[in-house]
């Protein structure tokens, strides 16, 4: 029992990196009906099935990481990119709180134990980052929400100081990509579809590059300031 108490973070880090490599694995093999699902949600009111859509993507997403961008889509096809990203905003800020305190609570003890003075001093400024970067990590378009949550939890980040980077972070990003997808629908995934319509749709094209130009820009300037 003694033993086990010495080794108490060391095993809780081996159960957190054991579950996040077997939950991204065994989703890659795990097939969502999404149509018996849509199909399902059309059944209800929009209230009823909003909420139905919010518990249901916070509950697979977290066991399924790659069925997050097949649920963005449903959800845009179900209820429009406002609605529908304003559903996906909800269940993010669910899903932060779930995988911040899971790794914050299986993973932090561990990495202050293991950590050299060297790499204190790193953790520390970490902790105590920018929060303009924590804002450009929320709503910079390629950067995966899954990662940062549980980076997030591992390092000294306070939690309210993240959770207000993703409430005011996430949606332009949310409501960017759920426009698109509201616009190209199940051609999503076919990047000819996805040209085509940036082609026809120039006032989106020009504010896509503006959007990403802008996320470059801020980051330049946080470099230069830091």
């Amino acid at each position: 029992m003694e033993h086990i108490k010495r080794y108490k973070h060391e095993i809780e880090f081996l159960i957190l990196i054991i579950a996040v490599f077997l939950i991204w694995y065994l989703g890659r093999y795990f097939h969502i009906d999404t149509q018996a699902i849509q199909k399902s949600l059309q059944r209800f009111p929009l209230f009823y099935s909003g909420i139905i859509y919010v518990v249901l993507y916070v509950i697979v997403t977290f066991f399924v990481f790659f069925s997050k961008d097949v649920f963005w889509l449903m959800g845009a096809v179900l209820f429009g990119p406002l609605l529908s990203a304003l559903f996906i905003c909800i269940a993010e800020i669910i899903n932060a709180f779930i995988l911040f305190y899971l790794a914050r609570s299986l993973g932090r003890a561990y990495i202050e134990k293991r950590l050299s003075e060297k790499y204190k001093k790193l953790d520390e400024k970490l902790g105590n980052i920018n929060f303009s970067w924590l804002f450009i990590f929320r709503a910079a378009p390629l950067i995966p929400y899954r990662f940062l949550d549980l980076a997030a939890g591992l390092t000294r980040i306070h939690f309210r100081r993240y959770l207000t980077a993703v409430i005011l972070g996430s949606p332009l990003k949310i409501f960017w990509i759920q426009y698109v997808l509201f616009g190209v629908g199940i051609n999503t995934f076919n990047p000819y579809a996805l040209a085509e319509y940036f082609l026809d749709n120039k006032t989106l094209l020009i504010f896509s590059l503006v959007y990403i130009m802008l996320v470059i820009a801020v980051i330049v300037k946080i470099r230069a300031k830091d």
